[in-house]
């Protein structure tokens, strides 16, 4: 047996690795929310948690074993051996925040990778079931991570003054003292920058991109997925071929045939022009879903007199109600972001969509803290709408996949 698959040796290692997650991931948290200088620290990590992980294994008190690290983390904050560096300036209140902190976060989850295994030899499945909790633990947080910690740094320069960001462009503390205040550059915005217009457009812009993508892809689908004609299944396998062209390889021939026509720098040469990219995508989701739909109801349905668009209007649709919701929302929330048409196709400030307006604001004129606050307005609603209905938008996109 691999001298890896030890309690006493897989315990450590495990440890010890989690010991630097568990210390970057604090430093990082603690730099962000106080504005001091943390940092991990090589031997106070790799101390910490050989000591955790060696005791780990066949421990009936993790939180005996979670309360002593705790300590030991704040005894060793005040010296070179440390897990996180705490900088000169920071108080009591930061050494004993990274030592506490740090002591929980390691000792508790290495207690429960190893739970069950023995200090002595490990078989298979012990051994793999304290790797998998391991990398089951790491992905959270580095998922969370590079997802949070943009939005984090976006939200708090928004709320930040100039002056501040000048002082020290990297700190994301806040000044809680302020009030309302800190909402100034959100009230500049719809004052100053005519957002309220932006975010109207964007809205009935993607609401009209969604019916049109729906009354072509719908019908579209339906012959796809049940009717026959010659062609019908290299239709079906290429529909999302134009994907493999990218937008910016079309911009050229879009820009110049909308310059031509004078639809350049026109809503309605916007409504034209989003279905485009959309349709395709809700074609190869809805024809899947329908394919999955029972052909019997819809049989019955004609010969009991119905046309082909009836039997579609009675009873596929209403069958199909999660399948539209789920493309409609997709349909919508690409709509809402799209930046190289809007950006490549509207000049006059007074039609710009919101994504076209943010990027008016990136400029050396303008301070730092108003795009961030423009990028937060689009941000949360489309992100408060996809987690409001993830569920029911999850459960039409599965039906359709699994049926189709």
């Amino acid at each position: 047996m691999s001298l890896l698959r030890y309690g006493y040796v897989t315990g450590p290692i495990l440890g010890v690795l989690w010991a630097f997650i568990m210390a970057t991931t604090l430093a990082v948290l603690l730099s962000f929310t106080t504005g001091e200088a943390f940092r991990p620290g090589l031997w106070g990590c790799i101390l910490l948690g050989a000591l955790v992980g060696l005791a780990a294994p066949e421990n009936r008190k993790g939180w005996l074993l979670t309360v002593g690290a705790a300590v030991l983390g704040v005894a060793l904050s005040y010296t070179p051996f440390s897990p996180i560096h705490v900088a000169e300036t920071v108080g009591m209140g930061g050494h004993l925040s990274a030592g506490i902190g740090f002591g929980i976060g390691l000792a508790w989850p290495v207690t429960v990778m190893m739970a069950g295994a023995p200090r002595g030899a490990l078989n298979r499945h012990e051994w793999e079931e304290a790797v998998i909790r391991f990398l089951t633990g790491f992905g959270y947080i580095f998922f969370t991570a590079i997802v949070a910690i943009p939005f984090y740094v976006m939200v708090m320069t928004s709320l930040k003054t100039q002056g501040e960001l000048i002082a020290n462009p990297l700190d994301f503390s806040i000044d809680l003292s302020q009030g309302w205040g800190l909402f100034r550059s959100y009230s500049e915005l719809f004052r100053d920058f005519n957002f309220g217009s932006y975010m109207w457009t964007s809205f009935y812009v993607s609401v009209l991109t969604v019916f049109i993508t729906l009354a072509f892809s719908i019908p579209g689908a339906y012959a796809v997925a049940r009717l026959k004609f010659r062609g019908q299944k290299a239709l079906s396998r290429s529909i999302l071929l134009i994907y493999m062209v990218p937008m910016i390889v079309l911009a050229l021939p879009i820009y110049i045939v909308f310059s031509m026509t004078g639809l350049r720098n026109s809503i309605l040469g916007i409504v034209m022009i989003y279905p485009v990219t959309t349709i395709p995508v809700a074609l190869y989701m809805l024809q899947g879903y329908f394919r999955g739909l029972p052909g019997e109801v819809e049989e019955a349905g004609l010969m009991d007199g119905l046309n082909r668009l009836q039997v579609i209007w009675k009873i596929t649709l209403p069958l199909s109600l999660p399948a539209l919701a789920s493309v409609s929302l997709y349909v919508f929330m690409i709509a809402w972001n799209e930046f190289l048409l809007a950006f490549m196709l509207l000049d006059d400030p007074s039609k710009f969509t919101l994504t076209r307006g943010i990027a008016s604001l990136n400029s050396s004129e303008i301070p730092r803290q108003h795009l961030m606050a423009g990028a937060v307005i689009a941000t949360v609603p489309v992100m408060a709408l996809f987690l409001g209905l993830e569920k029911f938008m999850t459960r039409g996109l599965t039906a359709g996949s699994v049926k189709g």
